[in-house]
């Protein structure tokens, strides 16, 4: 399972981080990350970690978020520096494990709301 929160309403240029718990090692799967959803849009990829390497982060983000591991807490962290209204959407953790299959798994999702 996974349970994310840190979500909340900040004004433009504010920060905020959200945090996923994972109920298993971070590290047995072969993706983990952050993705969003605004309202009428579709699902999109911000920030994940992709086989150990660097992190792969979204164009729109331009340095603004930083994804962490906590492998003692097995979390997830997304740091996000100088919100945007544009970045007004559902964040959602996700991970991913292959083995044979794909499985996929995702957070409950946690409001993030820019005003301008």
């Amino acid at each position: 399972q996974l349970q994310a929160s840190g979500g909340g309403l900040v004004q433009a240029g504010g920060s905020l981080r959200l945090a996923c718990a994972v109920s298993q090692n971070i590290f047995t799967f072969n993706s983990v990350g952050w993705y969003r959803q605004a309202p009428g849009k579709q699902r999109e990829s911000v920030a994940t970690f992709v086989g150990g390497r660097d992190p792969n982060y979204a164009e729109f983000v331009n340095g603004r978020f930083t994804i962490s591991l906590d492998s003692a807490k097995n979390m997830i962290h997304l740091q996000m520096n100088n919100l945007k209204p544009e970045d007004t959407a559902v964040y959602y953790c996700n991970v991913v494990r292959r083995v044979k299959h794909e499985y996929t798994y995702w957070g409950q999702g946690t409001q993030v709301t820019v005003s301008s």
